[in-house]
């Protein structure tokens, strides 16, 4: 494994958090060597446990430093990975460089994306007025109940509220500041279940079939049109994702039956809404649903935030981002209620799969990205 030395040297910074094991939830380990990072460079480092089972505890961390009265610019993101999974050519907790890629679990989603940050704040000048806060959790990657949510309570507590906030996701697609995320839709899970009476198929008057009841409901569930998008949104979309029945004998008409549906929605919906309309689905067949909403949608209109990001892409690497707000839902929908946010971060090509890595340029060059855009963030021309 090949390692540098210069202590804020990006690289460096990134092989230490790597190094850590933390497969969601983390804890531990990755957290302190953050922390360790952080307090020398004047922040003051609050790690908490939040939550109980079954989806905490979760380990969190927020570091704020204050220079003086002004904005205050945050960033945001997760130290817990992905399970590795079996098959990479080398130990995904053993970072190693191979040509120039940078290889390890959360290379790019996000311990390299971390690390920029940390390596920025060295670049930035020491009478820079405002604050900069570290909001990072160890549970973006689960459930994310105690994670992003109890840090924006324990923000509260102490009085910290940012203008402005950058997640550091993996958003680049084909080069580095290609993308930049100014919205993501929101997401519903429900579950619609169906009873009947169990009985013997010889004898159908005896009993009630939940099944064709059940197959009727989805399909007005699928012939369903909730929108047609919108300037910045894709339509919305209802995805039937499981069936169970569990009935192991065929002679023998099942007493219930149970579909479990994913809806990914746009601004011009609520979960509330999504769920009453299903609920309504439902209720002409006799079905009941239970849903759980992960997130609502969130757009932070194009204007000065996404413009700073944008030209500290274009600063250093002459790319023009594109306005996005596809893909999967993200800690940014809970960090919208607090102030305008924006997602940037790595080429987003390996997360999540074996040998996850990072072009060991493009940490440099992230690094440069996110102290302009910290810089102009807290000292606007």
């Amino acid at each position: 494994m090949s390692m540098t030395s210069t202590k804020d040297d990006v690289v460096a910074l990134a092989q230490r958090l790597l190094a850590c094991p933390s497969v969601t939830p983390a804890t531990g380990a990755v957290f302190a060597e953050l922390e360790s990072m952080l307090a020398p460079l004047g922040f003051t480092v609050d790690r908490f446990i939040a939550g109980e089972a079954p989806d905490g505890p979760v380990e969190n961390l927020l570091a704020w430093r204050t220079t003086g009265a002004g904005p205050h610019f945050a960033y945001a993101g997760h130290l817990d990975v992905v399970p590795p999974g079996a098959g990479w050519t080398s130990d995904p907790f053993a970072p190693d460089i191979r040509g120039d890629l940078l290889y390890g679990r959360g290379a790019v989603d996000m311990k390299g994306s971390i690390a920029a940050f940390v390596a920025a704040l060295s670049d930035l000048p020491d009478d820079l007025p405002g604050t900069i806060s570290l909001i990072i959790t160890g549970d973006e990657e689960g459930p994310a109940v105690h994670g992003t949510l109890a840090l924006i309570d324990r923000m509260a507590t102490r009085g910290l509220r940012p203008d402005f906030c950058l997640v550091g996701e993996p958003t680049s697609t084909q080069r580095l500041g290609d993308v930049v995320k100014i919205g993501r839709r929101g997401s519903v899970n429900m579950w619609i279940t169906v009873q009947g009476a169990q009985g013997h198929v010889a004898y159908p008057h005896l009993a009630d079939n939940p099944i064709p009841r059940l197959v009727r409901i989805l399909a007005a569930i699928e012939a369903e049109e909730l929108d047609q998008g919108t300037d910045w949104f894709q339509p919305s979309n209802i995805e039937i994702t499981d069936l169970e029945v569990g009935n192991p004998a065929h002679n023998v008409i099942p007493g219930q039956a149970t579909a479990r549906i994913s809806i990914r929605f746009n601004d011009q919906h609520s979960g509330a809404s999504l769920i009453e309309r299903m609920k309504e689905l439902a209720a002409v067949e006799g079905g009941t649903v239970e849903a759980r909403i992960s997130g609502e949608s969130f757009l932070t209109q194009p204007g000065p935030l996404s413009d700073l990001v944008t030209a500290a892409i274009r600063d250093v690497t002459g790319v023009e981002a594109e306005l996005s707000t596809t893909g999967g839902t993200s800690d940014a929908r809970f960090l919208s209620r607090l102030c305008p946010v924006v997602e940037f971060g790595l080429n987003n090509a390996t997360m999540h799969k074996l040998d996850e890595a990072v072009a060991v340029q493009d940490l440099r060059d992230l690094q440069r990205i996110y102290a302009r855009i910290a810089k102009r963030a807290l000292r606007p021309a």
